[in-house]
């Protein structure tokens, strides 16, 4: 059985982590392929209420086994966290496994993260301050350390040691900061290494060996396409790939294997920190959307960006993926307006244009085009069929399905599992 990928379509905080943990009760496999503990999924079923940050959301599954792939980078402190919360609400994470080649987050990661985005002044990117762009620069710059380099002590204290040096130089001469103490970092390192070591593994064969058997392995991003350091709101983005090609490369798995991309959108737009959002409300409205849908960071608490659906994004997103299927959450959150809006596409110095810029700054210029619809201004969250969702909201979503040229398989209308439209299996 090929695998499924499931993908952020806008900007991320698109209700991923939902999605993951329903269908994660009937796969065998849900690998997590990139990004680090800056992403955050909140997930709400019978357990209780999480925020997930390096655990893949199909942990909750009772026969899912749940990998943390090679191009995810790992805080050990967060992660370790993370599974002593699932310990103590009684949670099996007996059978979660992190590649061997996935980079670890260093203390200087953390320093150095904070040290440039206060350096960046009124530039600022909006990172998360986790040190997850510079763990991915010294994974491209060959000055990474990897899961698998806590596997023996004494290399891993050799090369920390050459890194330290140079990571030191450039907090104490350029930054004016305190250096690092070699020994201290160190035995901390050597600490998680022990908790961590019954779960390393060469996790490429584990899932080639799920696939080969006809098991079916779920891959499962974090943040969101528009956020793609080569495709999205550049320089506004995070450091890893959240695409459907993305998947392949942070899993370890071929293109040929994927059969279905599952695009998440919401029902409307948000945005976390700095960078262009084209159809953002700063208005009622949007505050609206906000406070209904708690639209609040899982990871930072930072309040969202909220906007009308944007169009033009999505058809991009759809393009560079090549979505199969799409799921539209947070229906619900729309249930009181009297009427709603589709960016259609921009309008840029006077013209009228449908493709996504590649520059930010442009963007950031571009004026939404609407196309409006009524509202339903009736709740939804208690309906389980599609038929018996109000004629507008129907309408609604066959908008978005048109306008995308995609098929919408599942709608959300609340964040409890149960909450959840299937119209159409993907498996």
């Amino acid at each position: 059985m090929p695998a499924i990928a499931v993908i952020g379509g806008h900007w991320g905080d698109e209700g991923k982590g939902k999605v993951v943990d329903l269908l994660a009760q009937d796969v065998d496999m849900v690998v997590r392929y990139s990004g680090g503990d800056n992403a955050g999924h909140t997930v709400v079923n019978p357990c209780g209420e999480f925020k997930l940050h390096l655990v893949p959301s199909g942990i909750f599954s009772p026969r899912a086994t749940c990998i943390i792939g090679n191009g995810v980078v790992v805080n050990p402190p967060v992660l370790l966290e993370e599974i002593e919360t699932f310990h103590k609400c009684g949670i099996d994470t007996s059978r979660l496994f992190i590649s061997d080649r996935a980079h670890l987050v260093m203390p200087y990661h953390l320093l150095l993260d904070g040290l440039e985005e206060t350096g960046r002044g009124d530039k600022a990117i909006g990172t998360t301050r986790k040190g997850i762009g510079p763990v991915y620069a010294d994974k491209v710059a060959r000055m990474g350390i990897r899961v698998g380099d806590l596997l023996d002590k004494t290399a891993f204290r050799e090369r920390l040691r050459g890194i330290l040096d140079y990571k030191n130089t450039i907090l104490t001469k350029v930054y004016g900061a305190s250096p690092l103490s070699l020994d201290e970092v160190y035995g901390q390192y050597c600490q998680y290494a022990d908790r961590l070591a019954p779960r390393i593994r060469e996790t490429t064969a584990m899932i080639e060996t799920a696939l080969g058997e006809g098991k079916v392995v779920l891959l499962e991003g974090a943040q969101g396409t528009l956020l793609d350091p080569d495709f999205g709101t550049y320089p506004f983005t995070t450091s890893s790939s959240p695409l459907a090609g993305g998947s392949c490369l942070g899993a370890g798995i071929s293109p040929t294997r994927i059969n279905r991309v599952l695009g998440i959108f919401k029902a409307y737009c948000t945005r976390v920190g700095n960078g262009p959002l084209p159809t953002e409300l700063i208005n009622e409205t949007g505050n609206l959307i906000r406070e209904r849908g708690r639209e609040y960071g899982a990871t930072t608490g930072r309040p969202r960006r909220c906007g009308w659906f944007d169009m033009v994004a999505a058809r991009f997103s759809h393009r560079i993926n090549g979505f199969t299927d799409i799921a539209v959450t947070r229906l619900d959150i729309l249930d009181t307006l009297p009427t709603l809006k589709i960016g259609t596409a921009y309008k840029l110095d006077g013209q009228v244009i449908d493709h996504f810029p590649a520059s930010a700054t442009v963007l950031a210029q571009c004026e939404p085009v609407y196309e409006e619809l009524p509202g339903w201004q009736t709740p939804t969250s208690g309906i389980r069929h599609y038929e018996e969702l109000p004629l507008e909201a129907r309408q609604y979503v066959r908008r978005l399905e048109t306008l995308l040229c995609c098929q919408v398989s599942i709608i959300s209308v609340g964040p409890h599992l149960s909450q959840t439209i299937q119209i159409r299996p993907l498996f």
